[in-house]
């Protein structure tokens, strides 16, 4: 009986400690998935790599003095691939730069390969187009007179249009010498809307024409202007002397006002022409120190007409004390 006892006790410990010895090893089992698991996603994190496109300008090393550079795009893409968190930096930033080599290049068609500059070396590149077709020509700046240029089918019938009159008289075009030898023409397209019956005075593009009335490739300064075009009913017109009135001045201060424009045609009825002597123009010359040169709207209102042509003049205002 006391060795039956001490026997269950025996087995009683025995399986204490064998429990005991299984918890730790289950433990330590544990403890060696959760480190390689941690270890395993620390080296992904750190070795993940990213690809993006991105669309960056092209820019040309040339002397832009001497040449003037066609047939090139203004942006290409550019295949990033690296690190995740470099290459994600660099798409956002875009801190580096894509280049044609055209120093060394002369007149004529070129085939040039693209290199980029300022990419972490840790980065691979792939730049779309690889390779591209430039045309240098010798760089050229001509002036040129603007006329006016919109579509006469668009004015109502039983109006008329007056002469166009434009803020821009010349504009310099720069570029290819063999585009600037196209160009016959320089004019403002002054965009008309159909059956206008009303002075219009609105911003027209510029545009270089050839002797076909294409658009040549060319830089224009300026590039656009703003076109006065009086239109009217075919009524009656008067040629009217113009009389200049000094308005908001200082006291103490005497004006002297003076325009190349001496007359203007008036249109309108009969009866209105007939009581029309002169046209009346108010010039606002309270912000008049010493002289300037202004641009003054002929008030039909105020003068009770149908229209003027022009419809603007230019007046020259010199103040001088008492």
């Amino acid at each position: 009986m006391k060795n039956q006892r001490y026997t269950t006790w025996l087995y009683r410990i025995l399986a204490l400690i064998l429990a005991i010895l299984l918890f730790f090893y289950v433990n330590s089992t544990k403890s060696a998935t959760n480190s390689q698991s941690s270890s395993s996603t620390g080296t992904t994190s750190l070795t993940a790599t990213k690809t993006v496109t991105v669309s960056v300008p092209l820019q040309l090393n040339v002397n832009s003095n001497k040449y003037f550079v066609t047939g090139y795009p203004q942006k290409v893409k550019v295949k990033l691939q690296g690190p995740l968190a470099l290459v994600t930096t660099t798409a956002n930033t875009q801190n580096f730069k894509v280049y044609a080599a055209l120093s060394d290049l002369g007149v004529g068609k070129h085939k040039v390969t693209l290199h980029q500059e300022g990419l972490n070396h840790e980065s691979e590149s792939t730049i779309s187009p690889a390779k591209i077709t430039v045309d240098i020509e010798p760089r050229r700046t001509v002036s040129f007179p603007v006329k006016v240029q919109y579509n006469k089918q668009n004015i109502a019938p039983g109006y008329s249009a007056g002469k166009a009159t434009s803020d821009v008289t010349s504009v310099k075009a720069t570029g290819a010498a063999n585009e600037i030898s196209r160009i016959t023409s320089v004019v403002a397209q002054l965009t008309l809307a159909q059956n206008v019956k009303k002075t219009v005075n609105s911003q027209a593009v510029i545009e270089a024409l050839d002797k076909n009335g294409k658009t040549v490739n060319v830089i224009l300064t300026p590039s656009t202007t703003t076109v006065n075009l009086p239109i009217t009913s075919d009524g009656e017109s008067k040629k009217v002397s113009v009389n200049l009135n000094a308005k908001n001045g200082s006291s103490g201060t005497t004006y002297k006002l003076s325009s190349n424009v001496s007359k203007v045609t008036a249109y309108g009825s009969a009866a209105q022409l007939k009581a029309l002597q002169s046209v009346a123009v108010d010039v606002d010359v309270s912000d008049v120190k010493n002289q300037a040169t202004k641009t003054v709207t002929l008030d039909t209102s105020d003068n009770d007409v149908t229209a003027f042509d022009p419809t603007t003049i230019k007046v020259t205002v010199k103040a001088s004390a008492d």
